[in-house]
């Protein structure tokens, strides 16, 4: 038996789908600012004296401005940050209710049991009122306990243990993994772009200084060695290497230490464990991305 992340609660499904939409947003919207201010230096460097050419650099430049006042009054990084924090606490909660690790070792009838479960997930909510106008909730996000989640919680803990190991502990190390790979090939890929575009600026003025009378778009290039610049420190693609890469190798001594797991008692200390270093990690990476 497999638990997914479709059969967590539909609170976990809202705030998962919130805050990818509104990281999309927002790097959709830096990235068209960005592209705006090279075309817009470029029209006005090839056609210097056409009216309707500084008439459309001007309207791009005024464009620019107002996706930066929209990224200001809508605030998509805070949605996106703090959607991925509900939807990481409803997670870590949702597989500590599934192992019956504490707070939620306790048996009995399935009202009683879901009960602390649901009033946390309550206090989560309550604590993220900010979000309540990105929340969506339509019939295929679930429900608040799924069957699945319920048919897990009661098997033995010999197959919950396989269960936490194969869809929580393998499936966080294969992310991190991919990820940090990913991170690490774009890292490298935007790098040899900055170079790229910072030599052939100063190509450019060199050849300036040889040749006074000769036109050549260096602040274009620069612009867009500029442009280039802050979409790398908005990704961060270094940092997350570096970190994603540090959290798979602590993913994989952590399902080292499932060895030492031989009874019930033992499953809820290694699965809490587990969940407290997959937060750690979550809670360095906002605090990160806040800087």
């Amino acid at each position: 038996m497999t638990i997914e992340e479709e059969d967590f609660p539909a609170l976990y499904n809202s705030a998962d789908s919130a805050s990818l939409k509104a990281q999309s947003a927002y790097f959709n919207a830096l990235k068209c600012y960005l592209m705006l201010l090279v075309i817009a230096a470029s029209v006005s460097f090839f056609y210097p004296a056409d009216v309707y050419a500084a008439i459309a650099s001007a309207s791009l430049f005024l464009i620019t401005l107002g996706i930066l006042v929209w990224i200001k009054v809508q605030k998509p990084e805070d949605t996106w940050y703090n959607g991925r924090a509900v939807a990481e606490s409803v997670k870590t909660r949702t597989w500590r209710w599934v192992m019956k690790a504490k707070p939620y070792e306790a048996d009995g009838p399935n009202q009683q049991e879901q009960k602390e479960f649901l009033n946390d997930l309550k206090s989560i909510l309550n604590q993220n009122r900010s979000l309540s106008h990105v929340l969506e909730w339509s019939p295929n996000l679930g429900e608040a306990v799924s069957e699945k989640m319920i048919n897990v919680r009661s098997l033995p803990w010999e197959q919950r243990l396989e269960v936490y190991i194969s869809d929580r502990i393998d499936n966080q190390s294969h992310w991190y993994s991919m990820k940090s790979q990913l991170n690490k090939r774009l890292a490298r890929q935007w790098f040899i772009v900055s170079i790229v575009l910072h030599s052939l600026a100063i190509l450019m003025l060199l050849y300036r200084i040889k040749e006074p009378s000769t036109s050549l778009p260096v602040e274009v290039v620069a612009t867009a060695a500029s442009a280039v610049l802050t979409w790398v420190q908005a990704k961060k693609h270094n940092e997350l290497n570096s970190s994603y890469a540090l959290a798979a190798h602590e993913i994989v001594l952590i399902k080292g230490e499932s060895v030492s797991v031989t009874e019930e008692r033992h499953l809820s200390e290694f699965v809490i464990n587990s969940e407290s270093a997959f937060s750690r990690e979550h809670t360095q990476w906002v605090a990160r991305k806040s800087v």
